[in-house]
C-alpha cells in the first residue's frame, strides 16, 4: 500500500477521481438539499452530514460492482421509476403535523437521500471506477475526499432554496431529467426500441440523428415539474396554503 502511495500514477489517479466527483456530486447535493430543506436548522445539519456520508459509502460499494450492475436488465428502468416518484414527491408540501417528532422527519429525509443517491449513482460510478484504474485504495480515498464537497454543496443549496424557491422546482426537474435519461438506456428495452425504429450508436439509442436519452431526459424534467406542481396545488387547495419553499 505504501509503495502505491509513492507512485506518480497514484496521485494523478487521485486528482482524476476528485475531479470526477466534483462534477458528479452536483446531483447528490441537489437531492440532499431538497430532502433536508423543510427540517429545523439543527436537523438539517444532521440530514446533510449523515445523508452525504451514507451516499459516499453507497457509491463506493456500487463502484466495486459497477460493471456487473449496469448490465442487469430492468435495473435502470426500475431505478428511473423510483426517481420519478422521488422528484414528484419532493415538490409536494409536507403535512404540517405538530405531533410528528423531528427525528421522524430526519429519518424520512435520510431515507429519501439514500434511495435517490443509490439510483442516481448507477451511471456515475462507471466514471469513478475508470479513474481509479482498479485501485481500491485510490477509489476509497478519492471518494472519501468528496464527502466535504457534497456536504458544502448541499448546505449552500439549502440556503439558496430559502431565498430562491424556484431552485426547488429546478432541482426536482433535474431528478426527472436523470430518470428519463436512465429509462431509455436500460438494456431490456433495446429490442423493443429497435422495433420502433430507434437505432443504436454503441450503447446510445438514436432517434432521427438525436440521442434518445436527451429527448427522454427533457420529457422527464417536464413530467416531474408538471405533475409535482399539479399535485402540490391540489394538496394546497385541500389543506390550505403550504410553506413557500415547498409550494414553488
Amino acid at each position: 500500500m505504501l509503495e502505491e502511495l509513492a507512485t506518480q500514477a497514484f496521485w494523478l489517479g487521485l486528482l482524476k477521481i476528485i475531479g470526477v466527483n466534483v462534477i458528479l456530486s452536483g446531483d447528490n447535493a441537489v437531492v440532499i438539499a431538497l430532502a433536508a430543506r423543510s427540517l429545523p436548522p439543527a436537523q438539517q445539519k444532521k440530514a446533510v452530514f449523515w445523508g452525504a456520508g451514507a451516499a459516499i459509502v453507497l457509491r463506493i460499494l456500487l463502484t466495486l460492482f459497477a460493471v456487473a450492475l449496469l448490465t442487469l436488465p430492468w435495473l435502470k428502468l426500475v431505478g428511473s421509476l423510483l426517481l420519478f416518484w422521488i422528484g414528484v414527491k419532493l415538490l409536494i408540501p409536507e403535512d404540517g403535523d405538530d405531533n410528528i417528532q423531528a427525528s421522524e422527519h430526519l429519518v424520512t429525509a435520510i431515507k429519501t437521500i439514500l434511495i435517490a443517491d443509490l439510483v442516481m449513482s448507477l451511471d456515475n460510478v462507471i466514471a469513478v471506477a475508470a479513474a481509479a484504474s482498479g485501485s481500491v485504495v485510490l477509489l476509497v480515498l478519492g471518494l472519501a475526499i468528496s464527502i466535504p464537497l457534497v456536504i458544502f454543496g448541499a448546505t449552500l443549496l439549502i440556503k439558496l432554496m430559502e431565498r430562491y424557491p424556484i431552485i426547488i422546482t429546478a432541482g426536482a426537474g433535474l431528478i426527472g431529467w436523470v430518470a428519463g435519461e436512465m429509462l431509455v438506456a436500460d438494456v431490456a428495452l433495446k429490442g423493443w426500441l429497435s422495433g420502433l425504429g430507434v437505432q443504436y450508436k454503441g450503447d446510445h439509442p438514436m432517434l432521427g440523428g438525436i440521442e434518445l436519452e436527451w429527448i427522454a431526459a427533457a420529457a422527464g424534467f417536464i413530467l416531474v415539474v408538471a405533475l409535482g406542481r399539479w399535485l402540490a396545488r391540489r394538496k394546497e387547495a385541500a389543506t390550505g396554503p403550504a410553506p413557500v419553499d415547498a409550494a414553488k
